[in-house]
């Protein structure tokens, strides 16, 4: 099994009580599968699992498995513990594993995190590796090392841009394992040295443009990637000026995807100075 393509890491949608929208939920699930996402990623970071409660959380799950099952696409679920891993159901693709964030316990120490989370679950395992957030690096050498662990089958590769080690080890990945893009902004030129898709949330506003930019570094047509990929950083920059997922909703809401914009605390909502900066570039490149 190699992931390839577009995944689309699905917000939660709050409906005026604060419960969570299921039937915004499944829509939007089936709009970017209908715009050419390989699939959906359900519990991401920009689904605001932390302030999910744990009804909720297999709620969102639910609906997302059963749009993937529907459409026959892929379904990643994000679960860090052993305990969440031993709750995924036989749908699911792979899960998405973090880095163990804060405690930088050292490279040798995630090879063996990750051993021993894929030797325990019933689903491959996808590592996401984000350093800024996480405060653990790794080096290509330690990447291609993960990458020949039995049950891992890829990476969510979101180092903050493109770096010496992010070069080393797309000259030299393992066969079979797939290196996702999540970072939005640098999708582009990650894909260009031989990514093999993404895992993007500004997706959700121009999932028709990300298929079409992951297509089209697969096929090596240059002449289409690059100006679109220049016009998605553009996009992107803007869905990210705030915390994500602030902006992503309130566009989608300007948009009348979602009923709200709300988001749960700690975060705060999107600010008007920028949801009317990314509608601007969301109405250029995607007309409602």
């Amino acid at each position: 099994m190699t992931l390839t393509g577009l995944y689309v890491p699905l917000i939660t949608p709050f409906d005026e009580r604060g419960a969570v929208a299921r039937d915004a939920l499944a829509a939007l699930a089936h709009e970017v599968l209908d715009a050419g996402a390989a699939g959906l990623v359900a519990l991401g970071t920009t689904a605001e699992p932390h302030a999910l409660a744990d009804a909720e959380r297999r709620t969102v799950v639910e609906l997302i498995a059963e749009a993937c099952r529907d459409r026959r696409a892929g379904l990643l679920v994000g679960a860090h513990t052993d305990d969440a891993l031993r709750a995924l159901g036989s749908d699911v693709t792979a899960a998405l594993c973090l880095v163990p964030p804060f405690l930088r316990p050292g490279e040798e120490a995630v090879l063996a995190h990750f051993a021993r989370l894929a030797e325990a679950s019933p689903v491959p395992l996808v590592a996401y590796h984000v350093p800024y957030r996480t405060g653990q690096e790794l080096s290509a050498g330690a990447l291609r090392r993960l990458a020949g662990l039995p049950g891992l089958v890829g990476i969510k590769h979101a180092v903050g841009g493109i770096d010496a080690d992010t070069v080393a080890f797309l000259a030299d990945v393992p066969e079979g394992f797939a290196v996702l893009c999540g970072d939005d902004a640098y999708v582009s030129p990650l894909l260009a040295l031989g990514g093999h898709g993404g895992i993007l949330a500004s997706a959700h506003v121009a999932a028709a443009d990300y298929a079409a930019l992951v297509a089209a570094w697969r096929a090596g047509d240059v002449a289409r990637a690059r100006p679109l990929g220049h016009r998605l950083a553009t996009l992107c920059r803007a869905l990210f000026a705030e915390p994500n997922p602030a902006v992503i909703k309130a566009v989608l809401h300007a948009r009348g995807r979602i009923p709200t914009p709300a988001v749960r605390p700690p975060l705060l909502p999107a600010t008007p100075a920028a949801t009317a900066h990314a509608l601007r570039y969301v109405d250029q490149l995607v007309p409602a």
